[in-house]
C-alpha cells in the first residue's frame, strides 16, 4: 500500500482554511488614515504672506532633512555590504556578480563586480541578464497560481485532466498525481531522476519526450513519502499551465508574470541576444582562470527546461520580483491573491535539517512549498530558493516578517561562494551581533568539504588509457535506454567512442583504469565522467550496459545510475 493511500489525498484549501499549514503572516504596511492637517487660527491680513514665506523656506529644509538621512543610510549600507561582497569575490575569484539587498520593502543596496565574459571588459551592471536556474520554479508556480485565481485550474486536479498521455512508472501514482504533487519533490522519483533529458544543453529532447519518458524511470521511494529534488515534473507543470491557459508556457509567462510585474528584462523562450544586450555568460574555473562556457549565439533558442530552470533575469527585475513578495502593492495583490500567495509559500513537504544548518542557523524545521524552500533561522522565518546551472549560481532570500531579503546572481562555478555569501548576508538580519564573517564561514565550509571528499573521494583517473576497439569487440554496437534513447558504442579513429543520439555533448572515448571502463567526456565541462559496466547476454536476453558517476559526489543531475541500456544491434 502506498503511503499516500494510507494518509489520503490532502486538500490544500482545507489545510489553509483550518490553519493546518501555518506560516508567519506578512507584516502590513501601515498608512496614515488622512493627510496631516494644520489647525486654522485667526491671523491678521499679512499672515498669508508670512505663511507663504514660511512654506517657501520650510519645504527645501524639509527636503534636505529627508535627503541627508537617506544619503547617510545609503553610505551606511555601502559600508556594510561592500566589504562582504569584495571578500567573497576575492576568496572565490568570481568572474562576475550582482547583489541587491532589500530592507523594510525598499532596495537599500546594489553592488556589482566583474565582467559578463572574463577578459571582455564588459562590466556587470544591475541590468545584466543571468540564468536564474531553479529560481525559475517560483515563477512557474506563480503562473499556476494565477490560473487558479482565474478558475482555469485547481491544485487538486489530476495531472491527466490536462495531459492525458502523462504516465509515471506506477499506474497508481499516475492516477493519483495532482497538479500540486508536481511541485513538492515528493513524487517518488530519485533525486535528479531523468535530468539527462534536460542537461547538458543543447539537446534534442522535447517536453513531449519528457512526458513520455517519465513512465520508464523507476521510483526511488514511495509516493509522497520523502523529499527528493527533481526537475522533470516542473517541466510537466509548465505543460499543465499551457494546457489550462490555452497557449504555450513561454507566452503565458510573459503575459501573466513578466508584463504585470514590470519584469521588462526577464527572458524566456526564443530571443535575440544583441537586441536585448548585456548578457552574462557562464564560466568554469580552470586552475587560476575563469573560462567561458559555450557562449550564446546571436539567437537564444527556446529550451525544454524553462519551467524548471530556464528563465533569465537581471538584478533589477529580480529585486522587483522579491519586493512583490515582501511588500506587495495593491495592484500586485490583485495580480495574485493573498490566498494563492499563502499556498505557494506554505510548507508542503518536510526536508531533513542538515547538521550544518542546525549548527549555523539553529534551524528546527525546513520544508518545501511550491517553488520555494522555507526554514526557521535564528528564530526568524525565511523563504528562499537557489539556482544552479553549469557556470551560473543564484540565490533569492526573503524574510517576510521583516519585509527584507537579498538577491545575488553569479556567472561562475560558485557553490561554496553562494553558501558563504548567503550565510553572511542572512546573519545581518537574523543575528546582527554575529561576528563571523566571510573568512570564518569559508574556512568552516572548506573543512567540511574536505571531510566529505575524504569519505567519498573520487578516484584518480589520470592513469586511464584509451580502450582499443579489438578489446571491446564483443560489446560495441547500438544500445537503447527506454528514456534517454539511442546510444552508439562504436570504433572511431582507433578508439571506442560513446555517443548519445539526442544529447550531442554526451560523447567521449572509452578509457580503461585497472579492470574498469569509463567514458571520458570530450567536452570537459560535462562532469562527472561515468563508469561503464557490461552485462553479457543470457537466457535469450540481449547484453546490457549500466553506468555510474566516477565522482560519487558529482552533480545529481548526471543521473547515470537511472540508465539501463540494452544492446539492439551492430555499429553502422
Amino acid at each position: 500500500m502506498h503511503n499516500a493511500e494510507r494518509l489520503g489525498t490532502p486538500d490544500i484549501n482545507h489545510l489553509l482554511e483550518t490553519n493546518m499549514l501555518v506560516i508567519p503572516a506578512k507584516a502590513g504596511i501601515q498608512r496614515l488614515r488622512r493627510p496631516i492637517e494644520t489647525t486654522r487660527h485667526w491671523a491678521p491680513a499679512f499672515a498669508g504672506v508670512t505663511v507663504r514665506l514660511f512654506r517657501a523656506l520650510a519645504f527645501p529644509c524639509l527636503l534636505l532633512g529627508l535627503v541627508l538621512p537617506a544619503q547617510a543610510a545609503q553610505q551606511d549600507r555601502t559600508a556594510t555590504y561592500d566589504p562582504i561582497l569584495d571578500a567573497v569575490v576575492a576568496r572565490y575569484h568570481l568572474p562576475g556578480i550582482a547583489l541587491g539587498v532589500i530592507e523594510h520593502g525598499q532596495v537599500v543596496y546594489i553592488g556589482t563586480r566583474g565582467e559578463t565574459i572574463a577578459g571582455s571588459g564588459h562590466k556587470i551592471t544591475p541590468r545584466t541578464l543571468f540564468k536564474i536556474a531553479s529560481n525559475s520554479k517560483a515563477m512557474t508556480t506563480a503562473l499556476l497560481g494565477r490560473l487558479v485565481d482565474q478558475g482555469k485550474l485547481h491544485w487538486n486536479d489530476p495531472v491527466t485532466k490536462y495531459l492525458p498521455d502523462f504516465r509515471m512508472h506506477d499506474p497508481w501514482v499516475t492516477k493519483n498525481m495532482r497538479v500540486a504533487d508536481l511541485l513538492t519533490h515528493s513524487s517518488g522519483l530519485p533525486e535528479g531522476g531523468g535530468d539527462l533529458m534536460l542537461w547538458p544543453q543543447p539537446n534534442a529532447f522535447t517536453r513531449a519526450d519528457i512526458i513520455h519518458g517519465l513512465r520508464y524511470i523507476k521510483p526511488g521511494y514511495s509516493f509522497r513519502s520523502k523529499y527528493q529534488y527533481d526537475n522533470l515534473l516542473y517541466v510537466v507543470a509548465g505543460e499543465v499551465a499551457a494546457a489550462a491557459g490555452g497557449t504555450p508556457y513561454e507566452t503565458l509567462m510573459h503575459r501573466e508574470v513578466f508584463q504585470p510585474l514590470g519584469l521588462d528584462r526577464c527572458q524566456v523562450g526564443r530571443w535575440n541576444r544583441d537586441a536585448v544586450g548585456d548578457v552574462a555568460e557562464p564560466h568554469y574555473r580552470d586552475g587560476t582562470r575563469n573560462i567561458p562556457m559555450r557562449e550564446d549565439g546571436p539567437v537564444i533558442p527556446a529550451i525544454t527546461s524553462a519551467p524548471a530552470g530556464g528563465i533569465r533575469c537581471d538584478l533589477d527585475d529580480m529585486l522587483s520580483w522579491a519586493r512583490n513578495w515582501l511588500a506587495p502593492t495593491p495592484a500586485q495583490l490583485q495580480w495574485l491573491s493573498a490566498k494563492q500567495r499563502r499556498i505557494l509559500q506554505a510548507p508542503h513537504m518536510l526536508i531533513p535539517v542538515s547538521t550544518q544548518r542546525r549548527e549555523w542557523d539553529h534551524s528546527h524545521i525546513m520544508a518545501y512549498g511550491f517553488g520555494w524552500r522555507m526554514a526557521d533561522v535564528d528564530g526568524h522565518w525565511t523563504v528562499w530558493h537557489t539556482g544552479t546551472l553549469a557556470g551560473m549560481y543564484s540565490e533569492l532570500m526573503l524574510l517576510p516578517d521583516r519585509q527584507s531579503g537579498f538577491v545575488f546572481l553569479i556567472n561562475g562555478e560558485a557553490e561554496s561562494a553562494r553558501t558563504v555569501l548567503g550565510e553572511v548576508l542572512l546573519k545581518h538580519f537574523t543575528a546582527p551581533g554575529d561576528a563571523r564573517g566571510v573568512a570564518w564561514y569559508a574556512d568552516a565550509l572548506a573543512r567540511a568539504d574536505k571531510q566529505a571528499t575524504t569519505r567519498a573521494a573520487a578516484p584518480d583517473t589520470s592513469a586511464a588509457r584509451p580502450v582499443a576497439p579489438v578489446a571491446l569487440a564483443a560489446w560495441t554496437g547500438r544500445y537503447r535506454d527506454p528514456w534517454l534513447g539511442e546510444m552508439l558504442l562504436c570504433p572511431n579513429h582507433g578508439r571506442v567512442h560513446f555517443a548519445v543520439a539526442k544529447s550531442p555533448r554526451l560523447n567521449g572515448d572509452l578509457m580503461q583504469l585497472g579492470n574498469r571502463d569509463l567514458v571520458r567526456w570530450t567536452d570537459r565541462s560535462v562532469a562527472p565522467d561515468a563508469w561503464l559496466d557490461f552485462h553479457p547476454a543470457q537466457d535469450g536476453h540481449p547484453a546490457t550496459l549500466s553506468m555510474a558517476k566516477v565522482d560519487p559526489l558529482g552533480d545529481f543531475s548526471s543521473d547515470y545510475e537511472d540508465l539501463h541500456f540494452t544492446r539492439t544491434g551492430d555499429c553502422p
